[in-house]
């Protein structure tokens, strides 16, 4: 047995680069790392065969003195931390002291600095490990630092390294990272000679826009949130822009880019029922904290650490983030959060969303008081709000079709009888017995979940600066009984009925049991229905706790159960389907867990069965109100399972489908 002893500095240093400096791209993050922490703005970055043959860079930053150039080469050696109380508290984004020097002892190395206002700059050089003499050298300002054949003389490390396009991939991601960190920073990349990369100073959504995408910037929801230390900001992706991969999250803690399974587990169960299952979520997100309570120490590559209270974070970050996304509707636009309570224009009924009336034509005194002005054609928002005839004899033959469509208007309101339409349109080619009216005249309607007819309410002229059109748009009609068609401001929403529903009762259902309040609806005449043993089993153990849900079941007999009252909100659903359902997802995970922790996917299954299904005809009114109430509806722009539940067409989109204007 040989005895102990101890190894050399160069063996050491070799033996730290293995886990340290992998493949070029940890050698390019622990040098940019070092050029950030320097204070640099500008950083310039050359490689040659994926960085395996060369990697340079040169920045800005306040450079190293000539004496302490040796000591930046020399493992242990830093002058970010100075005692175990600076290491407790870690604010920069290196300290170990090891990486120039691991890198030092598998390449050549030579860094050339000028340090602030010296009157030259220093080099020095080292050849795996064997540092040569200092010497003066020409420099304006700042560090460059090169690395010449990494792993050239250890061909055991170099034959682990990839191509040179997968290992320059590797650095571009890198260097993708340290950008998003830094957007104040200005970023070059050169590849074989060839620019890469360019990034200007600017602000985090500029350079987001540009390595993620303006989609990614422009739909995403913009999240800035604070609790005492804590405080989560960024971008995070729109659930509709769901990714196949998990290649566009970024995650900074301090500004230091981690992958923690606390963070990861927050925010997929953030995105949970507003994603699909097989699509992941894109964000760019930073958390900032103070340094005592994260402890980056824990791996030698950094990007793993350790939070001193894990669960106060993972709660911070879930609920901030369920609380950004909750904050968007549909409708909404620039991935923008609306507010919590959705103002209804003025004019516009807010039960069923009809206009109750125009804006009548200015007076002619008015009209020459104002200033003269070129005329201009109207836009297409504000011939959204009034329809217009069509004088064509087609147009007259063709009403049946449009009377069997949306016929059934007439006997929503209840009387019979047809309002008549406004003095002012007498003249219009359209009957006046149609069963319907032109978009905007008053017409009585019903909520899909209201029984009894309702009275349109008296109209009212609606402000001079109120927009006329919510914003997704008021009801054309529905298409092969599954979407409904909207014309918006801007062109043409189509909506999945059903996904849309099932988010509106789904969000009801949550709020209710939130506020232990579940509404209830008594059945006169109990469903009884055919069930086996174990659901029999499943009622007499959890039936308390299945009314909680607002879902009462009774034992008839042996082989019988009943349904006596269902929840208020899926009255219309099939309540023999909706109770073997629940019964099935009680008895695969208990009722305990169910209520506790899988309590959602629970409300899941009972707002899908009580969501419109498709095929079922609705009266204009009734899309009307469907459309208002996923205006007002957290998270509807996708339905329970993470599917989008509306779609715009802009009339640019359309234009281009018909090649107008070219």
């Amino acid at each position: 047995m040989p005895r102990i002893q101890v190894l050399p500095d160069q063996l050491v240093n070799q033996i730290a680069a293995g886990e340290v400096v992998e493949r070029p791209a940890n050698a390019l993050k622990e040098m940019l790392e070092n050029s950030l922490d320097a204070g640099s703005s500008n950083l310039h970055i050359e490689l040659l065969n994926g960085g395996t043959k060369l990697i340079r860079i040169t920045d800005d930053g306040c450079g190293i003195a000539r004496d302490d150039l040796p000591l930046a080469l020399h493992r242990h050696a830093t002058s970010k931390i100075a005692s175990f109380d600076d290491l407790q508290r870690v604010a920069t984004l290196g300290f170990r002291g090891e990486g120039l020097a691991s890198i030092a002892s598998v390449s050549r190395l030579t860094l050339t600095s000028r340090y602030q206002d010296d009157s030259h700059a220093w080099r020095v050089e080292a050849d795996h490990g064997n540092l040569g003499e200092i010497e003066p050298a020409a420099l304006s300002h700042g560090t460059t630092i090169e690395v010449h054949e990494l792993y050239h003389q250890l061909p055991a490390r170099r034959k682990f390294l990839k191509s040179d396009a997968t290992e320059f991939a590797h650095c571009a991601e890198m260097v993708k990272r340290l950008a998003l960190a830094n957007p104040d920073k200005q970023f070059t990349l050169l590849h074989n000679g060839r620019a890469a990369l360019r990034l200007v100073a600017g602000d985090l959504a500029r350079r987001a826009g540009e390595l993620l995408g303006e989609e990614f910037v422009t739909s995403g929801v913009h999240v800035d949130e604070g609790f005492g230390p804590l405080r989560l900001y960024g971008i995070t992706g729109s659930p509709t822009l769901g990714k196949a991969s998990r290649d566009a999250q970024y995650f900074f803690v301090n500004g230091r880019f981690v992958r923690d399974k606390v963070i990861q587990h927050a925010l997929r169960e953030a995105y949970r029922d507003v994603l699909h299952h097989d699509r992941h979520a894109a964000y760019c997100l930073f958390l900032e904290l103070d340094p005592e309570t994260v402890d980056v120490n824990v791996h030698p590559t950094k990007i793993e650490v350790r939070f001193r209270e894990s669960q106060a974070v993972y709660r911070f970050l879930l609920t901030s983030l369920t609380k950004a996304l909750a904050g968007t509707r549909a409708g909404a636009g620039n991935g923008q959060v609306q507010p919590e309570q959705t103002t209804v224009p003025a004019g516009i009924d807010p039960d069923t969303g009809e206009v109750l009336a125009r804006p009548t034509p200015q007076p002619a005194s008015t009209a020459a008081a104002a200033p003269a002005s070129a005329p201009r054609a109207p836009t297409y928002a504000e011939l959204a709000a009034r329809q217009q005839a069509i004088p064509l004899a087609s147009a007259r033959e063709g009403l049946g079709f449009y009377d069997k469509l949306i016929g059934d208007l007439r006997r929503d309101t209840g009387t019979g009888s047809t309002p008549q339409p406004n003095k002012s349109e007498d003249s219009s080619p359209i009957p006046s017995s149609l069963p319907w009216q032109p978009l905007g005249e008053p017409v009585a309607a019903t909520r899909p979940e209201t029984a009894a007819p309702q009275p349109a309410p008296a109209a009212s002229m609606p402000a001079d600066d109120a927009p006329l059109i919510p914003p997704l748009g008021f009801a054309l009609g529905q298409l092969h009984g599954v979407y409904i068609l909207s014309q918006a401001p801007d062109g043409l929403i189509v909506v999945d009925m059903h996904a849309a529903h099932e988010r509106i009762v789904y969000e009801k259902l949550k709020t209710a049991l939130d506020l232990r309040q579940m509404p209830t609806q008594p059945l006169l005449i109990p469903h009884v229905f055919a069930a086996d043993r174990l659901d029999v089993a499943t009622v007499e153990d959890h039936g308390a706790e299945l009314a909680q849900l607002g879902l009462e079941l009774s034992v008839m007999s042996p082989t019988q159960l009943a349904v006596r009252a269902v929840p208020l909100l899926l009255k219309d659903a099939d309540v023999v389907e909706l109770a073997r359902a629940m019964l099935a997802d009680v008895r695969t995970v208990g009722i305990s867990q169910m209520l506790a922790g899988r309590r959602n996917e629970l409300l899941a299954t009972m707002a899908c069965h009580g969501a419109v299904r498709a095929n079922r005809q609705l009266t204009l009114p009734e899309m009307n109100a469907l459309l208002r109430d996923m205006e007002a509806t957290e998270r509807s722009g996708q339905c329970n399972h993470g599917r989008p539940t509306w779609f715009r067409l802009t009339m640019k989109d359309l234009d281009g489908l018909f090649m107008r204007g070219q």
